[in-house]
């Protein structure tokens, strides 16, 4: 039977969650399947296109400065849904997908009305703390089946049945708008970073690099306002150095990528690792290498001295002598942007979309699909 998908995903950004969520949904609209989408407004999904086959439902919600309105507006969003959830309680053509472990209330009916509830699942919760390491377990009792998105992340998870890993790729739109060119790469050095406005992103460690580094150009893309960029650099007493430039959230990522000549994710190991690295890829989709944390989801994509290199950012001296080797070795920097085109090569959006499908209609497989 071709179920239709109620699909339910907390918060609508420009973040890494809903890009994936936003190429699944996309795959299977174009395959026929009926999509019922739960989220925010203001993001990627609203991206989607508008059909028959795609109803949206959504919800006002942001984060908040002050945890507690967060805490209160996160319930209220999981009542709402909750509560819609309950429109197909006497429909058996329904699967349940929950996009990160955010959306409880929805998983937590649809399970209680004996729906297929399937997860995917994004972050590594164990390591953010109590509240998410709850909505995990929470999740091990309600998903019927877990899609991961790397081996580290599933080796948190004490559930080993019907957990598949498939890895994430990219929007064949976004894609098809990279450009590699290598060579003129090379001869404009030019550093970015994607990242979030936390400190755990290594915020701090790509400035002291930038200062440390004069003889290039620094780019750090943050996905937020530039209101919420110029409250952090006053709180955290940050000064930006003259080589380096920030832009806020960015709709279209593509001309920073194809503009790049290094990608950097400076994700410190002791507050935060990477599940998986879609900025990594995308820079690697570009031709250009990376440098990423040793460990984490993002660590398994990357092979010293083939597609780019693994540096702690703790470790100033050699995350800047890592940067120097790669962009001041012409011959260098070739092989690991031709090694960078060789690795995304092997993350393809369709061959994702058909795994996840066959997971939504209960073909489970334990096999990784990239």
């Amino acid at each position: 039977m071709n179920k239709r998908i109620a699909c339910f995903h907390l918060y609508n950004d420009y973040s890494g969650s809903p890009s994936v969520l936003r190429v699944v949904l996309e795959g299977l609209l174009a395959q026929g399947r009926e999509v019922d989408l739960f989220t925010s407004r203001g993001g990627i999904l609203d991206e989607l296109p508008q059909g028959e086959r795609l109803c949206r439902i959504t919800y006002p919600y942001r984060f908040s400065v002050r945890p507690v309105l967060t805490l209160l507006c996160y319930a209220a969003v999981q009542c709402y849904t909750a509560l819609f959830a309950l429109r197909y309680l006497f429909r058996r053509d329904v699967v349940f997908y929950i996009n990160t472990i955010l959306p409880l209330g929805p998983a937590l009916v649809g399970r209680l009305m004996g729906k297929r509830v399937v997860y995917h699942y994004h972050e590594n919760a164990f390591v953010k703390g109590a509240f998410y390491g709850l909505l995990a377990r929470c999740m091990q009792v309600l998903a019927t089946d877990i899609v991961c998105v790397s081996a580290y992340q599933r080796s948190f998870l004490k559930r080993q049945e019907r957990v598949s890993v498939i890895p994430n790729a990219l929007a064949p739109a976004l894609a098809e708008r990279l450009h590699p060119d290598p060579e003129s790469s090379f001869e404009r050095p030019c550093i970015l970073m994607p990242g979030s406005l936390k400190i755990y992103k290594g915020m701090r460690e790509f400035f002291a690099l930038a200062e440390s580094l004069p003889q290039f150009h620094f780019e750090l893309v943050v996905n937020d306002t530039q209101e919420h960029i110029d409250e952090f650099l006053t709180e955290q007493g940050i000064s930006v150095p003259t080589n380096l430039t920030m832009f806020p959230r960015q709709e279209d990522m593509a001309p920073f990528y194809n503009w790049a000549s290094l990608v950097l994710n400076l994700s410190r190991p002791e507050l935060f690792i990477e599940t998986f690295g879609l900025t990594a890829l995308e820079a690697m989709t570009a031709g250009v290498p990376v440098i990423v944390p040793p460990v984490g989801g993002i660590a398994e994509m990357v092979e010293d001295g083939v597609n780019g290199y693994h540096a702690d950012s703790r470790e100033a001296e050699l995350l800047t002598a890592r940067v120097r080797q790669v962009l001041e070795d012409r011959d260098l920097y070739l092989r690991l942007a031709r090694g960078a085109l060789a690795t995304a090569a092997r993350y393809d959006a369709g061959r994702m979309v058909d795994a996840v499908e066959k997971i939504i209609d209960g073909e489970y497989s334990t096999k990784k699909q990239a």
